[in-house]
């Protein structure tokens, strides 16, 4: 039984958005397949090639005989190649030369080159089935199957790449919709369906794509932020360290937590902790850097001068002068600080092993509060 001649042109047709796919995902090893990259791969093909193929169809009509639509589907082809020569040179381009990309790129160019010389072929009545033509695709696809079988390493082009393409293919059927609109029945009805189809598909893009930079921002928080406190963590303090250049930094332990863990149990001093972090943030000013680095110990930077630094130490301790509330317990601890003041031949673990030798300095004196002294 012989298939109609419009379902053996669309299954054909389907070859280019598949091409497409296959040429974004080249640029990357990755085996997992994103939403993103099925977005822009639908979108490049059903918005850019069909898009672009509505505005050659009004003068291929004067030319060829046939429906509007028939006309559409001879016209598709050569377009679709032509975007395929493009987009294989842009991978040539931005891709290391390797087997992979060679082999890739004349595999594309085969299959173009030869399809297009088959349509021109075909226009002039002068095609034979096992023509050059033949060989020139069955050659274009064996080689890009075995291109893939190559290691082409990671570009960082294959994000931008896809996310251009889809951005230029929805300018594109925006264009058409809006020549469609001053110019009613300029094109055919069926031509503006690929337009709204490529804005809606954009919306959709745009959703997860705000979704996936949510989540970045999320996971890069969390990376920087104590899950506890809420506070900075301990590596987020360090990086701020590193950029210091002027005044003091402080490490505070708090005296009495662990009697607390020990007998109320790791919620409720996971609760104490939570009420000392709040009781820290609103003594200092908003200038400093406070983190909890670990267990019961904090950190503050501080652009400061001596005496401030003092009045802030003491500032710190008078948070826990009075009781703190967990459940019905009225818990009192204090807190051990020990201060070291930044020169410019300190490193930053220099500065803090200073701040953690006056902290200790301060908890064996019961002083509260020591900072560094030259000797």
């Amino acid at each position: 039984m012989q298939l109609p001649e419009v379902l053996s042109d669309l299954c054909y047709s389907l070859f280019y958005p598949l091409i497409f796919f296959g040429i974004v995902r080249s640029f990357t090893q990755r085996v997992k397949i994103g939403a993103l990259e099925l977005l822009d791969t639908v979108i490049v093909a059903v918005g850019f090639t069909s898009v672009l193929t509505a505005f050659f169809l009004k003068p291929a009509m004067l030319t060829f005989a046939g429906s509007a639509f028939s006309v559409f589907l001879s016209i598709l082809y050569p377009v679709g190649d032509v975007v395929i020569l493009a987009m294989a040179l842009v991978y040539l381009l931005l891709t290391p030369i390797s087997k992979r990309t060679i082999l890739l790129f004349t595999g594309l160019l085969s299959f173009s080159l030869s399809d297009l010389f088959f349509l021109w072929l075909s226009i002039n009545s002068r095609y034979q089935f096992g023509s050059i033509t033949d060989d020139g695709w069955l050659l274009g696809l064996l080689l890009i199957s075995l291109s893939l079988s190559y290691s082409g390493g990671d570009s960082k082009f294959s994000e931008k790449i896809s996310s251009y393409a889809a951005t230029i293919s929805l300018i594109a059927s925006a264009t058409l919709l809006g020549v469609a609109a001053f110019k009613p029945g300029y094109f055919p009805t069926f031509i503006l369906i690929p337009g709204f189809i490529t804005i809606a598909l954009a919306f959709i893009r745009m959703s997860f794509a705000l979704q996936e930079a949510n989540s970045a921002g999320t996971e890069r928080a969390l990376a920087r932020t104590d899950e506890l406190t809420g506070l900075a963590n301990r590596r987020n303090f360090l990086l701020k360290l590193n950029e210091f250049k002027s005044g003091f930094v402080f490490l505070l332990d708090l005296d009495g937590f662990k009697n607390v863990n020990d007998s109320l149990g790791h919620d409720a001093g996971d609760q104490l902790l939570k009420q000392v972090a709040t009781r820290f943030t609103r003594a200092l000013p908003v200038s400093t850097e406070l983190a909890r680095l670990g267990g019961d110990e904090f950190g503050v930077i501080a652009q400061v001068n001596k005496t401030e630094a003092m009045e802030l130490a003491q500032a710190l301790r008078a948070t826990l002068s009075y009781p703190i509330s967990l459940s019905a317990e009225q818990i009192k601890i204090d807190v051990s600080i020990g201060v070291a003041e930044f020169t410019g031949e300190l490193t930053s673990s220099e500065l803090l092993h200073r701040a953690d030798l006056m902290m200790y300095e301060a908890k064996r004196n019961k002083s509260g509060v020591d900072i560094w002294q030259e000797k």
